[in-house]
């Protein structure tokens, strides 16, 4: 997994909250279809661009996700 495959996941990862923010993990995976490390490759990239708020949800067990 190169740096251009990560910012394509990103993308995709932006898209799928742009259409349902706040989401979970689980939402986005579902929505987007990406792999475990490659969703979460995509929140890193966008957490280090500053565009996600990133919470865990009440229970723990996932995370909400809301862009900026």
């Amino acid at each position: 997994m190169n740096a251009e495959k990560i910012g394509t996941f990103a993308g995709q990862v932006w898209n799928a909250l742009n259409e349902a923010n706040p989401s979970t993990t689980k939402d986005v995976k579902k929505a987007t279809k990406l792999k475990d490390k490659e969703l979460y490759a995509a929140i890193g990239w966008l957490a280090r661009e500053d565009k996600l708020d990133i919470e865990a949800t009440e229970d723990g067990k996932d995370l909400t996700l809301t862009l900026k």
